[in-house]
């Protein structure tokens, strides 16, 4: 065994701190998501994340099957899974990112659980931002596809009515689990878009923050005629703007070139 005969390293402690910028990123978003959630991340990083914003992400315990009663049992987790996201520091944005959720919850509801640990932060959910992107759209008759079963789906259905949406034809897939929802193709939605979309419709939704909308969003558009909205694509327009980003993404679809006030 060879035994060092060198003497320690001297370290110096510099005098005096180099100069700290106010924040390593201008502007901040948090993000709430499932454990069990393979999409929300991928899609934030492309539509919301930056040089100039930082994506800060937690995650809350879900398990399937995805159920009105399953959904409901994340809500005592909120409070805590925002206050995983930087603690102490404030943040620009923070999005809950489950639309099912976010229905049998509700949006107050969830606001008022995140707040507990984030005071003031404007609070994002899928179905609002949805709504607010539809009525920037100007659209009053509306589709709805979602990948959930019936029972799920019912109480979407019943959102957007009390938001003044009237439903042209409401498409459910059956789904209950999210991490299968999350292995439908773009492809496959962008066909599907042009099934269940109606004539008469002003715009779809795609509800669910599994499905992998936001990269077919512009084919779902070429496909149907008219503009399309989905659950990330609407979340991640609504944190842009709030962290005051009004640049058209042309490349994420017709919603993502509309200003917040224009709802």
């Amino acid at each position: 065994m060879t035994v060092s005969t060198q003497h320690p390293v001297q370290i110096e402690l510099r005098s005096g701190r180099p100069e700290l910028d106010a924040r390593p990123l201008a502007k901040r978003v948090g993000l709430i998501i499932l454990a069990t959630d393979h999409t929300t991340e991928p899609d934030f990083a492309r539509m919301v994340a930056s040089e100039r914003t930082g994506v800060y992400v937690a995650r809350i315990p879900y398990a399937n099957p995805t159920t009105p009663e399953n959904l409901r049992k994340m809500q005592p987790e909120l409070t805590a899974g925002a206050g995983l996201i930087l603690p102490g520091e404030s943040l620009d944005a923070i999005c809950y990112s489950c639309t099912s959720a976010s229905v049998v919850i509700g949006d107050e509801t969830i606001e008022a659980a995140i707040r507990e640990a984030k005071p003031g932060v404007p609070v994002v959910t899928p179905p609002l931002a949805a709504v607010a992107g539809l009525k920037a759209h100007a659209a009053r008759r509306i589709s709805i596809l979602t990948p959930y079963t019936i029972e799920t789906s019912r109480p979407m259905a019943d959102y957007f009515s009390r938001h003044g949406f009237e439903i042209d034809r409401f498409t459910c897939l059956g789904f209950d689990d999210d991490r299968e929802m999350a292995r439908i193709s773009p492809q496959a939605l962008v066909e599907l878009a042009r099934e269940v979309t109606a004539p008469q419709s002003d715009a779809l939704f795609l509800s669910c923050t599994a499905l992998r909308a936001a990269l077919a969003i512009v084919g779902i558009e070429v496909a149907i005629g008219r503009p399309a909205v989905s659950s990330n694509q609407a979340s991640a327009w609504q944190c842009l703007r709030l962290t005051g980003d009004d640049t058209a993404y042309p490349q994420f679809g017709r919603l993502m070139t509309l200003p917040l006030r224009a709802a």
